[in-house]
């Protein structure tokens, strides 16, 4: 069963925003957006510092819109996100023996620069895999079974959101070589694959205090945290993860928490955001197509509507 209750007020909203979307961009077609979108009505049960136990915060119903949510579509950098919760979960239960400089320094690259090269060691201790040349089939079937272990555990929450997605891949600059592009699949059909949903609930258990525990949960929070202010945004990268994301549609007040993925073939972002004197809510907009992926207007615009609507809850 789907974490959120769909709810009429919520369709009616989400439904204009999509409308006001494609009559901004009428190139974006109906199959090149995806959107979850839930609200945390009053009492709010997220960002409390883990004060609510999984039970009662999982018993605690919210209402959400989504459309398109159940479609496979390739995260790009969005999936960090799911190796962030993943090398968390192993290092509580001890899969991984400690902790190092190396390793943090890895997982905050990783979330707050969303480099490349520090989810490659992330996914290799998670797996306990390299890269490399092509191995002999033997080898090759051992390797894989090991770099499928994140999708394992993934499945193994039971969660109906996580069942149809894969995530078992390195993210790349130039792209796979050796016995990475061997996993990938002659046409490619081993790349990994999410949905908007499964992004929403893994999003919605951090900001709820109950992805891997309390104190997990609140040092990822702390990772995805971004600041708005201009003279904080880096000038050193291509993407600063806030301008042309959700964060380029909100207002200076607003508070929030995300993770964008893009290439030269989508444009995604995960947030959870806070309004001055409104509910917080969380927003997952995945968009695809070459034009609309270089697009610094869509995802802020989707912002924006959503910021506005929520002023009307």
């Amino acid at each position: 069963m789907i974490f959120f209750s769909k709810d009429g007020q919520l369709e009616n909203l989400g439904n204009g925003i999509l409308e006001a979307t494609w009559a901004a961009f009428p190139t974006l077609a109906r199959n090149q957006i995806a959107l979850t979108w839930i609200v945390y009505d009053p009492p709010v049960s997220v960002n409390t510092g883990g004060a609510l136990t999984p039970n009662a915060f999982w018993n605690h119903s919210v209402r959400g819109f989504t459309y398109r949510g159940v479609e496979r579509i390739y995260p790009a950098s969005v999936v960090k996100l799911l190796y962030l919760v993943a090398v968390n979960e192993w290092l509580e239960k001890g899969m991984i023996q400690q902790t190092s400089k190396e390793l943090e320094r890895a997982m905050q690259d990783m979330i707050v620069d969303s480099s490349n090269d520090a989810t490659s060691l992330v996914i290799d201790i998670l797996s306990g895999t390299t890269s490399g040349p092509e191995l002999p089939t033997g080898p090759f079937e051992t390797w894989k079974y090991q770099r499928n272990i994140v999708n394992r555990y993934y499945q193994s929450l039971g969660w109906e959101e996580m069942q149809t997605i894969n995530v078992c891949q390195k993210t790349w600059c130039d792209g796979p070589y050796g016995r990475e592009r061997a996993f990938y699949g002659e046409m490619l059909e081993n790349r990994n694959m999410v949905t908007t949903n499964a992004i929403a609930r893994l999003l919605h258990s951090i900001v709820g205090g109950v992805a891997v525990s309390s104190g997990r949960s609140q040092a990822m929070m702390a990772l995805l945290k971004r600041s708005l202010k201009a003279d904080d945004l880096p000038t050193d990268v291509e993407e600063d993860q806030v301008t042309g994301f959700l964060g380029g549609g909100l207002p200076q007040t607003a508070q929030i928490w995300s993770k964008a993925g893009w290439t030269s073939q989508v444009r995604h972002d995960a947030a959870y955001i806070e309004l001055l004197d409104q509910r917080p809510y969380l927003l997952v907009v995945f968009t695809e197509g070459k034009a609309h992926a270089k697009s610094r207007a869509i995802l802020p615009l989707v912002s924006q509507l959503v910021a506005e609507a929520i002023t009307t809850l």
